[in-house]
């Protein structure tokens, strides 16, 4: 039963205050007005058999009372890095002429008919796509090129700017209610960065998988352009799973674009129908060099050193952790150092806001740029990095090396702690909730965190941050900056390095062992190196750090760190270390925070490329 149907039948009997529907469960729940309601309801509905008008079959419904139920409210999913769908981008003219112009029956014998596959019917233009090697023929064009109409169609979608480049390939399939297609990533060497699909007929829902196990619901309304780029092109699967119905929101008839969330209160099922896909790509003339090699065709077998990857366990976590956060910044400790000098405001008013006499630990505390801030605090830091506490020692602050996960601290012992840019160095959900839950067990009750971690979103609310603005200059300031002497910067905006599973919001919530994060990756998940100061396109990345100037330490060891085949980054007499982070999606820091026991978020808030909390012990 859909929610309509489900909600029309238990308010007969009464004031329906709340009506829950678990997706994937064969039960729901609802919540009315007064006992004697319950009970009227229950009366008339235990064993009692239904008609379902619009499908045809009959359902029978058992009741029972529970006295709580338990859930938790959901937190919006993002869409995958480089995916826009666009709503309403033909009319119901042009669905209907697009529809018309290709004929199913009447040239079954046409060198673009292709009818063998199982579960679809399928035709293609411009160039035929060979199922039995996943590629085109780019010697062979279909005669024809595209449909006039199509044709009139991308150069309405290159004037509205929806995508950049005109494909010259269509692929069109037609799907009977039911029908899917198998989860599957483009072949790169097949085609250009850009995929574009138009639905028509029905909406659907399309499924996109992340290497590291992370999936993303995504309604695709009719007459709505899908527009597949970067990362959401190169690195996620999309499929549509065989079903009837689909899970949809509630909201809006279910034409709500974008993510399903498992909100159990805003979710229905939606009965599907006949769907016509209209496929577009670009085919490429020269091999593929993205930036995901692990799962690219091109260059598969011509890198000389393997990437990491994602973590599949709590060993293979702390083992990445060692090689690229803990051993990076032990080499390039006195580096570093030169480049966190500048405090930042928001961080120091958090400082001088507490009462005189606060015992205050800066966990993570680098080189102790903030242990000195306000003198009326006692402040204690600690750091994996010797020699960054060493650092803190030449400086006469009071500081021990200490893992954030096992702070040697007394419980409750402490009125303020800080936490700035550390928590996105660790390489799943399980070990950043971990290191939120150490900062909570070392306050006292109505003690404050202030924790900040780098976020996905360098450009908020139509404003740059300083990380992105800085990417521009003189080429000598470039250089600076790539090389991470940005000293304009606030101190932390550089990145620290990072961790590894985007799933994390979502297994926060859940609390599931068995998907996100802790689930098995479909592919072998290569950890992306970023290109310093552009905008993210994976949330879990290596953020490449050119050693400059008196470093001591022994050459042989940068060859542990990683260096991609051909990159000017490991030529020259630089040194490039990788750092490993995990970047933020908005609401990811807030609802990992919420998900403890114990402490309330007293405040949350973006502060120049940073997702940051104030923590306070309950």
């Amino acid at each position: 039963m859909n929610r309509k149907q489900l909600l029309k039948t238990v308010e007969e009997y009464g004031l329906v205050e709340a009506l829950l529907m678990p997706p994937n469960k064969p039960y729901s729940f609802v919540k009315y007005g007064s006992t004697e309601e319950a009970k009227k309801a229950f009366d008339a509905l235990n064993g009692k058999e239904l008609m379902l008008g619009d499908s045809g079959q009959n359902v029978v419904l058992y009741s029972n009372f529970v006295e709580k139920v338990f859930w938790k409210n959901a937190v919006p999913t993002n869409l995958p890095p480089g995916l826009t769908v666009i709503e309403k981008v033909v009319s119901p003219e042009e669905e209907r002429r697009m529809l018309e112009s290709i004929d199913w029956i009447g040239d079954e014998d046409a060198q673009n008919a292709q009818k063998t596959l199982k579960h679809r019917k399928v035709k293609h233009f411009g160039y035929e796509f060979r199922y039995d090697n996943n590629n085109v023929d780019k010697d062979k064009p279909l005669p024809g090129g595209l449909p006039e109409i199509c044709s009139l169609f991308l150069e309405k979608c290159l004037k509205q700017g929806y995508i950049k480049h005109k494909p010259d390939q269509l692929t069109v399939n037609q799907y009977e209610p039911g029908q899917g297609i198998p989860p599957h990533i483009d072949t790169h060497s097949a085609f250009e960065d850009e995929i574009i699909s138009l639905s028509l007929g029905a909406e659907i829902v399309m499924d996109f998988k992340h290497p590291d196990g992370h999936t993303v619901a995504v309604l695709l309304p009719r007459c709505s352009l899908l527009v597949m780029s970067g990362e959401s092109r190169y690195l996620w699967t999309h499929g549509i799973t065989p079903r009837k119905y689909d899970i949809i929101q509630a909201s809006e008839l279910g034409q709500k674009v974008g993510t399903i969330t498992a909100d159990v209160g805003d979710i229905t099922l939606n009965q599907r129908k006949t769907r016509t896909s209209f496929t577009f790509r670009k085919v490429r003339r020269s091999p593929c060099n993205c930036i995901y090699p692990s799962v690219c065709d091109s260059q598969k077998g011509q890198q000389r050193q393997v990437q990491p990857s994602f973590p599949h366990n709590e060993m293979e976590a702390s083992e990445l952790e060692q090689e690229y956060v803990h051993k990076v910044y032990e080499e390039i400790a006195t580096h570093f150092s030169s480049t966190r000098h500048s405090p930042w405001p928001r961080i120091v008013e958090f400082l001088r806001s507490l009462p005189e006499g606060s015992i205050v630990a800066d966990v993570g505390c680098g080189n102790g740029k903030y242990l000195g801030i306000n003198k009326d605090l006692y402040m204690i830091g600690c750091d994996r990095s010797k020699n960054l506490v060493d650092i803190c020692g030449e400086k006469n602050f009071q500081a021990f090396v200490g893992d954030a996960l096992s702070v040697p601290m007394r419980s409750g012992s402490c009125d303020a702690c800080i936490s700035i840019a550390v928590i996105h160095h660790f390489s799943t959900a399980e070990r950043r909730l971990a290191a939120l839950r150490e900062l909570a067990r070392l306050l006292r009750p109505g003690g404050t965190a202030l924790i900040y971690v780098w976020a996905m979103e360098q450009e908020y609310k139509n404003q740059k941050s300083k990380y992105l603005k800085e990417k521009h200059g003189n080429k000598d300031k470039e250089e600076e900056i790539s090389s991470g002497m940005a000293q304009r910067l606030p101190g932390d905006q550089m990145p620290e390095s990072s961790s590894q599973d985007s799933a994390c919001t979502d297994q926060l919530l859940d609390n599931s062992k068995d998907k996100g994060c802790g689930a098995k990756p479909v592919a072998d998940c290569r950890l992306p190196v970023h290109t310093n100061r552009t905008s993210f396109h994976s949330q879990d990345l290596l953020v490449p750090w050119h050693l400059k100037g008196g470093t001591k330490k022994r050459r042989e060891s940068v060859e542990t760190v990683l260096f991609p085949a051909g990159s000017k980054e490991s030529q020259g007499p630089s040194p490039v270390f990788h750092r490993y982070y995990h970047v933020f999606c908005e609401g990811e820091l807030e609802a990992a925070c919420r998900s403890l026991d114990g402490v309330r978020v007293q405040k949350s808030y973006y502060d120049q490329g940073n997702w940051c909390v104030v923590l306070e012990k309950l």
